[in-house]
């Protein structure tokens, strides 16, 4: 997104969403020229660079960044705005405790590079210390928990939500975790791409060891690799992990002290602060083989392991030549050339620390209240344009249709920003970085820890209002829309009716229909993981899911990288009945009833070509490698092309015909929702 779109206060205003509104009659509209067509792409054979080839092959990627274009990359001119804002309030002095007070001193902090070279180690020295005088598997785990609190997360991964089985309750969950490359996969990979990070991480553990003054350092990384190479052997991978009931199992702690002696979990769940009689152990497999590993790795080791995982979870915190470390090994994965300039990093940093307070700054100064209302109307619009799809459906019977609406009718909304913010009780000193760092992660931790065995909070949120995203949490059944996802090229105020439903609307189709992908489909309305659906309907519903597994499967990136439909399937299932949510919300409109041309293309011809617009992006290939084999969601060429080949208003607007790359028929197009 670099420079591409400009965001001004106009973009956030949200356009209204009247089914009978005709806004080619509003003098306001200025209709977005769809610049950059390649003529000699027929959409049938490849519509994503039929819309965007040229656009790509003329778009440059910063050497500090690892893309360009729109979606996640168009929080890099946010970060301008909230730049805007750090730079002025910590020339200030504020109150104590002022959300100015909190994030001006907590970038005035990170951004005194001087005071952080010159402490070089000693911030991580007293963490060391503790791991030294570690002298049993009982102290091991007594570490492990304590750093928790404060951030600094090693083999074990507790979290506070609901209970699946009982959505009004928080419960402590444990993940499986442990791992410093990105997925349990790439331990036991032997492709050259995958060597390539294997080794760029082997070199980035013995360079940590070596910035704390250890000798022998490539051996200990070496032992370090092998532990968490026994370790991945355990995990789950990412799509038996889309399997919800089968990473559920709330066991009671006395058996798990029976099970897992070494683990110890009554003094782990005391070092930790909590008070349960049970926990949900996501992943078994992994804390079985943590138990066994306790007492076969031998002591040694272990506080090896402990080290490394404690320098990495603090490198990017500490002097510059941990900072270049974690970078050498970071490149590998993503392509990146050079480190970003540290206000850009630290931007970044109070944003996801403190961003809540900073996000009470970004919304009074860029946000129209007006937007609010604006796109909440239009969310209703898009919550009954399903209801009837939902009426229309030949595989689903009667009863779970009702069950299905009760759904879609109770799932909340959020729009632009809490309604409640969250407030921090952290000491924030603008001469001390790292304990700065570390007090946010302890206040973090212990805001979590008041959530456990309580009520949800349903006015939390999980992103900050700048950030360029949307989700769904099927746990709350809700869907949240931050205010920086409010502008080009997903909503543009003078455009028309058809670029904004293609671009914000089809966003929005998505959002719903997670509520129904192949996770979100196990939830209820009230966010329970029960059989809702009759055993006939859901068995269909699944082989309608595996259809889209199989089909993405095929798709490939970088020639030959295939993508994993079997992970990508939940993200696949809610583009393709985003957009089909969002075409029937647009035909509702004055503009899709009529026929009228705009630089050349009908009204519906411009709704595609505003879906292929927002997911103009150009990624390096490194980090589009990684991609496919980590993330949920298909690359974007495919969240273009395969949704579209499988919904015939798009067939029929651009006349695609037999033969063509991308055409499927009929029988062939695959339509859940």
């Amino acid at each position: 997104m670099k420079n591409i779109y400009y965001l001004s206060l106009c973009l956030l205003i949200l356009f209204s969403c009247k089914n009978e509104s005709n806004t080619l009659n509003d003098p306001e509209i200025k209709p977005v020229v769809f610049n950059g067509i390649d003529s000699t792409i027929k959409p049938g054979d490849d519509f994503f660079n039929h819309v965007n080839k040229t656009w790509f092959k003329n778009a440059v990627i910063a050497d500090d960044q690892i893309g360009v274009g729109s979606y996640r990359f168009l929080n890099i001119p946010q970060q301008e705005l909230l730049k805007n804002i750090l730079e002025e309030v910590s020339q200030k002095e504020h109150s104590k405790g002022s959300v100015e007070q909190l994030v001006g001193d907590f970038f005035t902090s990170g951004m005194d590079t001087v005071s952080i070279n010159e402490r070089g180690s000693k911030p991580i020295q007293p963490i060391l210390d503790r791991i030294n005088a570690i002298t049993d598997v009982s102290s091991i785990t007594e570490f492990a928990a304590t750093q928790i609190k404060s951030g600094d997360y090693s083999m074990f991964s507790p979290y506070i939500s609901p209970d699946q089985k009982n959505s009004t309750l928080n419960i402590l969950h444990f993940s499986q975790t442990g791992l410093g490359l990105p997925d349990r996969d790439y331990y036991f990979k032997d492709d050259p791409s995958v060597k390539s990070i294997q080794e760029a991480y082997k070199t980035y553990l013995t360079t940590l060891f070596e910035l704390v003054g250890e000798s022998d350092a490539k051996a200990k990384a070496d032992i370090v690799y092998s532990i968490e190479k026994q370790m991945a052997t355990s995990h789950k991978t990412r799509i038996e992990r889309r399997v919800v009931k089968e990473n559920y199992h709330k066991l009671a702690v006395a058996d798990l002290n029976t099970k897992h002696p070494n683990i110890g979990w009554s003094a782990l769940l005391k070092n930790l602060g909590t008070a349960v009689d049970s926990v949900d152990v996501r992943q078994t497999a992994y804390y079985d083989a943590l138990d066994t590993m306790l007492t076969s790795v031998p002591l040694e080791n272990w506080k090896l392991y402990l080290k490394a995982n404690s320098i990495g979870s603090h490198d990017n915190i500490l002097s510059k030549p941990f900072q270049d470390a974690s970078f050498e090994y970071s490149k590998v994965i993503s392509g990146q050339s050079v480190q970003q300039p540290r206000t850009k990093l630290m931007v970044r940093r109070v944003d996801q620390q403190i961003g809540f307070a900073l996000g009470q700054l970004y919304v009074k100064r860029y946000f129209n209240e007006d937007a609010k209302k604006r796109a909440l109307d239009l969310v209703n619009n898009f919550q009954t344009t399903l209801e009837k799809r939902i009426d229309k459906l030949d595989w689903m019977s009667d009863s779970t249709k009702v069950k299905a609406k009760e759904k879609l009718f109770a799932i909340s909304k959020k729009i632009g920003y809490p309604d409640v913010w969250r407030t921090y009780d952290a000491n924030i000193d603008r001469t001390q970085f790292f304990e700065n760092v570390v007090a946010l992660n302890k206040d973090d931790y212990q805001y979590q820890l008041k959530q456990l065995n309580k009520a949800p909070n349903r006015d939390e949120w999980h992103t900050t209002p700048s950030t360029v995203t949307a989700y769904y949490n099927p746990s709350l059944n809700e869907i949240v829309f931050p205010a920086g996802i409010l502008q080009a090229p997903y909503f543009d105020l003078y455009a028309d009716d058809a670029v904004n439903y293609g671009g914000i609307g089809m966003v929005i189709g998505h959002e719903f229909t997670h509520a129904f992908d192949d996770q979100g489909a196990q939830y209820d309305k009230d966010g329970n993981v029960t059989d809702w659906w009759t055993e006939s309907d859901y068995t269909k519903f699944k082989a309608k899911t595996q259809q889209i597994i199989d089909q993405y499967s095929a798709f490939t990136v970088l020639d030959s990288v295939h993508l994993k439909g079997g992970l990508t399937v939940g993200e696949n299932t809610a583009d393709n009945g985003g957009i089909s949510i969002a075409f029937d919300a647009f035909k509702m409109t004055g503009q899709g009833k009529d026929t009228i041309k705009i630089g050349g293309y009908t009204p519906n011809q411009r709704f595609f070509l505003s879906v292929a617009n927002i997911w103009r992006v150009k990624t390096r290939d490194a980090y589009l490698r990684n991609y496919v084999a980590t993330d949920p969601h298909s690359p974007p060429i495919w969240r273009v092309n395969g949704p579209l080949m499988n919904f015939t208003p798009f067939y029929e607007a651009f006349n695609v015909q037999s033969g063509e790359a991308n055409y499927k028929t009929e029988e062939e197009r695959i339509k859940i929702w």
